[in-house]
């Protein structure tokens, strides 16, 4: 048995980079994007390749393998390794140079590579691969599986684009392999010069051949190219700690052509012909993998190829993509030589590794036959009995890929959680193998074999090929280090099962998770590691993940916290379950902006799982300040608009050091201001102002928190806009008269004092956000209780403050989801515009001719959707898009104690360059009050609301 503390003090004497030992780190690398899961020993983020061969040298000194990760977004299981894990994206993670004359770039393996994109795009260049994790997945992870991407069909593999390597060997020797037998171990190459016939027989001539290791690139004929076998060895042949790789001239302009065929084999079919045109790309996909929201965008059909052209101009590209057109015998097509509309439609394209893992009937589908690959001549054939074969099994999946290169993705609803499931998966795999190799084709044509695969591979290779790949392996690791159990004297692929340690039986949970069956494991679950959220830069009204992107770290990223979850309740590294601090602290810099509930690819919604985890992790026990000081503001508030305290409550938080005791009381950030209270309440407003005659559509004005007590002029213009608009508005009760209707806030009658309950609507948003369930539950009763009478009419709710209309509209229903009034509340739930847009299509606003600037609120963008809000900013002659990300206040987030920093980050991050970057005549919109005092405190800036600017123009017109 090893010692590990031997192990640990041996690497930290060695190691100049951090290593970690942590339940945290541990339970963070626990997983890649497969169906495995191993349990390492520690994790060491090495500083540069002598830190490598010092971790390499402790390790084998203590027997303990080594496992080289990326950016964690293999599927097949290579990523995982239950001894030391190289985690190469904190530090070795730089360009060290780029050479546009010769095109080519020396890059470490932990650099993203969208980075090496952005650098080489100012020269026309860019880097041939790009798999759809081109946001996260690393240099070092796509040579150790020979990553691919669409655009192979033009420009291979990584393996073509690599001209040399810098690798550490287990046992300390510095190699740069590269052609001619560079680099080369010692006993590389008499072994290979005794299997020159093997090597010229029993590898497939595949584009897509991944499986095993490429020993023939090592055939003198094929320029006895050390780095190119090297590459798809997954980490088990030595350590890279630098490449030089070639680059490519990026087309000037490009068009992508949408072929709408009838169905998959008709796409599939014709995709091999379309080659000779000289595509960039030939990428499939079926309808059953489209969301319904992206569907309008695609010419009609059944199925769909993506055929992408490249040429000097956009006339010249568009002029190649209708030649493919006239070409191809399609139902429907489209030829896009808009960059943006082009992304958008690749998106869809790229989300489809998550959006495969759920059926359309909501069950889970998983990993583990994601990209074998046969002759794309074959392709149709093989797809046709490939369905058949899960049919045979009753299974479903939605094949999808890379149909140029006979590539197919496909994730499969493997019931992977009880021993005949998983013994059918087996059976399954089994059969499925042979149908590959039957059809000509490689078990892996682009993310390795790892465990999933590599038992299979007699079945592909026979035995006596697989016992030369384990020859290989004994030259370049004798000693077996590094990554054992991968591609030679592999574990079962039915072992190891990442699932296999969560509970069996339903966890009490507050939430009802009704996409996930009730179950807090399933929803847990839906992470499947393809880490969309680790991206470090975001485009469009994109959100996700700020925190990350604010401080680099896996933890605050949404797959790390749903890898600590995953490992709470499994109960093995994270052993103090709802109590654990491990995942507290990673939880505490969720923003709870619900970013991932829309960006991730799988709708993982890490601020339920967050609330749901405060409410457990604090239950019986003594909160933090904040959680009494901001959870219960409505309730504080309250008392100080009752009391008419607002005055006195503003002229002491202006003395400085009056405000500072608060604050400290309060667990409030010291940088923060505290933000003024509203002399007059919107509702005091409401009740003294001059009634309208009693006219038009009637709508319920919600009177939220926000706009209540401290923002009213909010309110204000609302109704000045939407009585404009022809609308007649009224307030929530505010008393609870039996049966009776009621009408608005003003409603009062002596019987009605006598016996009513008196209250005021509440989202419960504070108390939701801050995991205070119980008390969240009891002012959503109470509030359904008020509105009963609402409920009886057809009326809609308009709700100001986007965080709030999400707060009823999603997170009311599931968290009451046995009162089926909370379902009616929230489909009566409408935003500003929304209501505008519905309840008063005819009418037109003023039109202001101004830019604008600012920030989607990230409530709006994740829940509500933000259509209707450009229609009318466009109606309005307001021009320009707002940016994406979180404004880092996030409500009570960005004034907890602690915070400031990360909140001023995330900031600076899309909202206030957007700002600081606008034309001076611009409007600044911010929806929310979060987003509003943000901009206040940090800028000086004043943002408005979207009915403010409105009313404002009604005022001037």
């Amino acid at each position: 048995m090893t010692d590990h503390r031997e192990l640990l003090a041996g690497l930290r004497a060695a190691v100049r980079g951090e290593v970690d030992f942590t339940a945290t780190a541990r339970a963070l690398t626990t997983m890649d994007a497969s169906n495995y899961r191993r349990v390492p020993i520690g994790v060491v983020a090495p500083r540069d390749a002598d830190d490598v061969a010092a971790a390499l040298s402790v390790c084998r000194t203590y027997g303990v393998p080594v496992v080289p990760r990326g950016g964690g977004t293999s599927i097949a299981g290579q990523a995982t390794g239950a001894g030391v894990v190289l985690d190469f994206t904190r530090h070795m993670n730089r360009l060290l140079s780029l050479d546009p004359e010769a095109r080519t770039a020396v890059v470490q393996p932990g650099l993203v590579l969208d980075r090496l994109q952005e650098a080489a795009a100012p020269h026309g260049l860019r880097f041939g691969p790009d798999p759809s994790t081109h946001s996260r997945c690393t240099l070092g992870g796509m040579i150790g599986n020979n990553s691919c991407g669409s655009h192979s069909v033009a420009w291979g593999t990584t393996a073509d684009s690599v001209r040399e390597l810098a690798v550490v060997t287990p046992r300390g020797d510095r190699l740069r392999p590269g052609r001619g037998w560079a680099g080369a171990p010692a006993g590389l190459r008499d072994l290979v010069d005794g299997e020159l016939a093997r090597l010229r027989t029993a590898f497939p001539d595949l584009p897509r051949r991944i499986s095993g290791y490429a020993v023939d690139a090592l055939l003198p004929e094929r320029g006895a190219d050390v780095a190119r076998s090297f590459c798809g060895s997954e980490g088990t042949l030595g350590v890279l700690t630098e490449a030089v790789v070639d680059l490519v001239r990026a087309p000037r302009a490009r068009a992508l052509a949408v072929l709408a065929y009838a169905d998959e084999s008709g796409a599939a079919e014709a995709a091999a012909g379309l080659l000779e045109h000289g595509p960039l790309t030939v990428e499939g996909m079926a309808a059953d993998l489209v969301p319904v929201s992206s569907a309008a965008d695609l010419p009609r059909g059944g199925a769909w190829l993506f055929v992408e052209t490249g040429g000097d101009t956009e006339a010249e590209a568009r002029a190649r993509a209708e030649t493919i057109v006239r070409a191809a015998d399609v139902v429907d097509a489209l030829v896009v030589t808009d960059p943006a509309r082009q992304r958008a439609l690749w998106r869809v394209r790229e989300d489809a590794s998550g959006t495969a893992t759920r059926m359309p009937d909501g069950t889970e589908a998983w990993p583990g036959w994601e990209d074998c690959a046969v002759p794309p001549a074959r392709l149709g054939a093989y797809l046709r009995d490939f369905r058949a074969l899960m049919a045979d099994h009753g299974l479903h999946g939605t094949p999808y890929g890379h149909f140029g290169d006979g590539c197919i993705h496909v994730r499969i609803d493997f019931d992977l959680l009880t021993a005949p499931g998983v013994a059918r998966f087996r059976r399954f795999s089994e059969e499925l193998a042979d149908l590959v190799v039957a059809h000509g084709g490689s078990l892996s044509g682009e993310h390795g074999d790892g465990q999933a695969r590599a038992e299979l591979l007699p079945r592909m290779y026979g035995a006596q090929t697989v016992a030369l790949f384990e020859r290989v392996k004994a030259v370049w690791d004798p000693d077996d280090l590094l990554n054992p159990g991968m591609l030679v004297r592999p574990a079962p692929l039915d072992a190891g099962l990442r699932f296999s340690v969560l509970p069996r039986e339903p966890v009490d949970v507050a939430f009802g998770y009704p996409a996930d069956g009730g179950d807090f494991s399933a929803a847990v679950r839906r992470c499947v590691g393809v880490a969309k959220c680790r991206t470090t830069s975001v485009s469009g009204p994109a959100v996700m993940c700020p925190s990350f992107r604010a401080t680099g770290e896996e933890q605050h990223s949404t797959r790390g916290r749903a890898r600590l979850l995953h490992e709470m309740l499994a109960g093995e590294l994270v052993t103090d379950g709802w109590r654990s601090t491990e995942v507290r602290d990673a939880l505490d810099l969720c923003l709870s902006c619900k970013g991932c509930r829309s960006d991730c690819p799988v709708e993982v919604d890490m601020a339920t799982y967050k609330a749901e985890f405060l409410h457990h992790h604090y239950a019986g026990r003594r909160r933090p300040a904040a959680h009494y000081a901001m959870g219960w503001l409505p309730v504080w508030l309250g008392w100080v608009a009752r009391t008419r305290a607002a005055g006195a409550v503003n002229a002491l938080a202006s003395v400085g050091p009056l405000a500072d005791v608060a604050k400290r009381l309060g667990g409030i950030a010291g940088e923060r201001e505290i933000p003024r209270v509203a002399g007059e309440t919107f509702t005091r407003w409401w009740r003294r102002r001059e009634a309208p005659s009693a006219e038009g559509r009637l709508v319920v004005l919600w009177p939220d928190t926000f706009t209540e007590h401290l923002s009213p002029s909010v309110g204000r213009a609302a109704v000045r806009v939407l009585e404009a608009a022809g609308l007649r508005v009224v307030l929530p009760p505010t008393l609870r008269p039996g049966n009776r209707p009621v009408g608005d806030a003003r409603s009062r009658s002596a019987l009605s004092l006598l016996t009513a309950r008196r209250g005021r609507v509440c989202c419960g948003l504070t108390y939701i956000s801050t995991g205070q369930l119980d008390r969240a539950r009891a002012v959503l009763r109470r509030t359904l209780d008020l509105l009963e009478p609402v409920l009886a009419t057809d009326a809609p709710l308009v709700v100001l403050e986007p965080s709030c209309a999400a707060a009823l509209r999603t997170d009311a229903p599931e968290l009451l989801h046995d009162d089926p009034r909370a379902a009616r509340l929230a489909a009566r739930v409408l935003t500003f515009a929304e209501t505008l847009e519905r309840h008063a299509p005819d009418w037109t606003p003023p039109v202001l001719n101004r830019p604008v600037t600012g920030q989607t609120h990230c409530h709006q963008h994740a829940v509500l959707g933000e259509a209707p809000d450009r229609r009318l900013r466009a109606a309005a002659g307001l021009t320009g898009e707002l940016a994406g990300g979180c404004c880092g206040l996030a409500g009570n987030f960005g004034f907890e104690e602690g915070h400031y920093e990360v909140s001023a980050t995330c900031a600076e991050d899309r909202l206030l360059p957007s700002v600081r970057e606008a034309p001076e005549d611009a409007v600044v919109l911010a929806d929310g009050f979060s987003c509003r005092t943000q901009l206040e405190q940090l800028t000086g800036v004043r943002g408005r609301h979207l009915a403010e600017v409105l009313a404002a123009a009604l005022e001037n017109t």
